[in-house]
């Protein structure tokens, strides 16, 4: 299995030849212009909310490669609206877990805001657990620092994908306390560096992980890991 980070949130699984991508935002952002996104043929699509920056190239993707699309109900609504045909949506809700070809998926909280980008009530801003193989993994989207995380300690989580850049979302500090309440040792931070008001010390975030006892990692984008 391995995460390919593609900037901003965008992160694509492959779990043993069944590619599912997160949040895409990669032709709008010039951090990631070496990525062709034509190149991209997802099986599923899963979307944490409806911000411009988490959703922009969810509509050439999907038609490029007819992936299902997976939000929740109000952003999966949007989705529809964007020509994506009914069959190819999955709708659901906070608490919901869905079976698919490469394990099972279940939303969970995030604390954030969601709008999509025609100014509609997009729903609640969600997290995922993925249940692949023996792995567990929490992409938490776009969130504060909440107590809800603690609910996920016992889960047993292989890695966790979470927010590091602060202003929008958590920073790198409230981000290893989150490391700390779900009991993960193995970060990987997303949502950093796209715009200024994000921009990071990577150096000092590593630092702070380490720590903690926990190991960050910053791959480049278009770069792979081995889950």
């Amino acid at each position: 299995m391995t995460a390919t980070y593609y900037g901003q949130s965008c992160v694509a699984f492959d779990f043993d030849g069944h590619n599912v991508l997160l949040d895409p935002f990669i032709s709008y952002n010039p951090l990631a212009k070496s990525i062709d996104v034509n190149s991209l043929l997802p099986e599923y699509i899963f979307l944490s909310h409806g911000h411009q920056d988490h959703v922009a190239d969810m509509a050439q993707i999907q038609k490029n490669s007819q992936a299902t699309v997976a939000a929740i109900v109000e952003t999966a609504a949007w989705v529809r609206k964007q020509g994506v045909p009914d069959d190819k949506v999955i709708e659901f809700n906070l608490g919901g877990t869905i079976k698919t070809t490469f394990g099972t998926v279940k939303m969970v909280y995030a604390l954030h805001t969601n709008s999509t980008p025609d100014g509609q009530y997009g729903g609640f801003p969600v997290g995922f657990i993925l249940y692949s193989g023996n792995k567990k993994i929490y992409f938490a989207g776009d969130t504060g620092l909440t107590m809800e995380m603690k609910l996920l300690a016992g889960l047993g989580l292989d890695w966790a994908f979470l927010p590091i850049g602060g202003h929008y979302t958590m920073d790198v500090d409230d981000a290893v306390r989150a490391a700390e309440f779900i009991n993960c040792d193995k970060i990987v931070g997303i949502h950093y560096d796209t715009f200024p008001p994000i921009v990071i010390d990577k150096e000092k975030a590593l630092a702070k992980f380490a720590n903690s006892g926990k190991t960050l990692y910053l791959p480049a984008i278009g770069e792979s890991i081995e889950l």
